[in-house]
C-alpha cells in the first residue's frame, strides 16, 4: 500500500514527516550538485537560462514555439525536471554520454517520438513511458501543440552505487529495470490508469520546504513500482505507426481544419488519402488522442470562441463559420466544449 502525502500528515503529524525525510536525507545525500544534466550534451538548439542552488531551467528552440525544462538533483546519479512545451515540433541533439535509464510522465498535452525505422509512438495525457535515450537524437512533434510533464532520468552506473546504500531492505536493482523495460533500446509505454495516477499526481504540486526530500521519496516508490510490474511479451502497451500513416493523418487533419465549413464522412476522407477506415480511424486516435469528430468539434469551438472573443460577428453567424446551420446544435456543441454558452463566453471575454 501507498500512502498519499495527505495520509502522512494523519498518520505522523508535521514532525513525525520532518523526521522521516531527515533520515532519507541523509541515506541519499544532503545536497547534490546541480550538473548532472548540464555535463551531458544537450543539443544546439537548448540554451541554458538559469541556474541556482536547487535547480537549472533550460529553454528548448524551434521556429514553431519553445519549451522549458527545470532539472532538479535527486541524488547522486538521479535528477528530475518539469517539462513545458508549446510548440508544433523540435529537434533533439541530446547524445548521452553515459548508459541512462529514464521514466517520462506525460499530464498534459501529446508527445510524438520519432523511432529507429522511421516508426513513431506517442504519449498522451496520463501515460508513462521508460526508455535508455539511446535513440533521443531525433524529431519530435506536439499534435496538439503544448506538453506538459515530467522526466526522471538515472545515470545507470552513478545512482546504481547511490541505491546499495538507500536503506535496509531496498534491493531494486537499475540495471535490471533498464534491461526489463528497455530490450534492444526499445520503449516500454504504459497507458494512464490510477497506479500511475496516485505515483506522479503529487509531483505537480509540493509544497517548496519538502520538495527536494520528497522527490527522493516518490522516485524509490516509483522504482519499486517498475520492479513489481509485469511488461507484456510485446514489450509495449501502445502501438507503433508509420511513417507513411503519419503522413496520412496529418494531412487529413490539415484539410480538415482548413475550411471548417465544409463537412467530410469518414468514407469520402478514406477514398480520398487511400486509407482504410479502420486503419485511418486508429491512427488518427494514435496521433491525436481522440477520434476525428471528437477532434474536429474541439477545433471548430476554439475557433468560434476566438470570434466570440475578438469580432463583431453575429453567434449565428460565427455558427455558420464553423460548420453549423443550425445555431441551437452550435450553442449545444460549444457549451459541451467550453462549459458555457456562445452569448456567456462573449460577455466575460469582453
Amino acid at each position: 500500500m501507498v500512502c498519499y502525502f495527505n495520509d502522512w500528515y494523519e498518520i505522523f503529524g508535521v514532525t513525525g514527516i520532518v523526521n522521516l525525510l531527515q533520515r532519507i536525507v541523509c541515506c541519499l545525500g544532503r545536497q547534490v550538485e546541480n550538473v548532472w544534466f548540464s555535463r551531458q550534451e544537450m543539443g544546439s538548439n537548448v540554451r541554458k537560462v538559469c541556474e541556482d542552488e536547487v535547480c537549472t531551467v533550460f529553454r528548448v528552440e524551434d521556429d514553431s514555439g519553445e519549451g522549458f525544462m527545470t532539472c532538479y538533483p535527486v541524488f547522486k546519479g538521479c535528477c528530475l525536471a518539469y517539462n513545458d512545451f508549446h510548440m508544433e515540433k523540435c529537434h533533439s541533439g541530446f547524445c548521452p554520454k553515459s548508459r541512462m535509464f529514464c521514466i517520462d510522465h506525460c499530464r498534459e498535452g501529446r508527445i510524438e517520438w520519432n523511432t529507429e525505422w522511421n516508426r513513431y509512438i506517442y504519449v498522451g495525457a496520463g501515460d508513462m513511458q521508460v526508455n535508455s535515450r539511446e535513440l533521443h537524437c531525433s524529431q519530435f512533434a506536439f499534435p496538439l501543440r503544448h506538453y506538459h510533464g515530467l522526466t526522471i532520468g538515472f545515470d545507470i552506473d552513478e545512482a546504481e552505487d547511490t541505491l546499495l546504500h538507500v536503506m535496509e531492505g531496498f534491493s531494486v536493482d537499475i540495471k535490471k529495470l533498464r534491461e526489463k523495460f528497455c530490450p534492444d533500446n526499445k520503449s516500454f509505454i504504459m497507458r494512464a490508469g490510477k497506479q500511475i495516477e496516485h505515483i506522479f499526481s503529487e509531483l505537480y504540486d509540493l509544497p517548496e520546504c519538502v520538495r527536494i526530500p520528497y522527490f527522493k521519496i516518490k522516485v524509490l516508490e516509483l522504482l519499486l513500482f517498475l520492479e513489481a510490474l509485469d511488461v507484456p511479451e510485446s514489450g509495449e502497451e501502445r502501438p507503433y505507426f508509420y511513417k507513411s500513416q503519419i503522413d496520412k493523418v496529418r494531412n487529413i487533419a490539415s484539410l480538415l481544419t482548413h475550411n471548417l465549413e465544409r463537412w467530410y464522412t469518414l468514407e469520402e476522407l478514406s477514398e480520398q488519402f487511400a486509407f482504410p477506415q479502420t486503419s485511418l480511424k486508429q491512427c488518427f486516435k494514435g496521433v491525436y488522442g481522440c477520434s476525428i469528430a471528437a477532434y474536429m468539434k474541439e477545433y471548430r469551438m476554439n475557433a468560434a470562441a476566438l470570434m466570440l472573443k475578438n469580432t463583431q460577428d453575429s453567434v449565428i453567424s460565427i455558427a455558420a463559420q464553423v460548420g453549423y446551420g443550425n445555431p441551437g446544435k452550435f450553442a449545444a456543441a460549444f457549451r459541451s466544449v467550453t462549459g458555457m454558452t456562445p452569448t456567456q463566453y462573449r460577455k466575460i471575454s469582453d
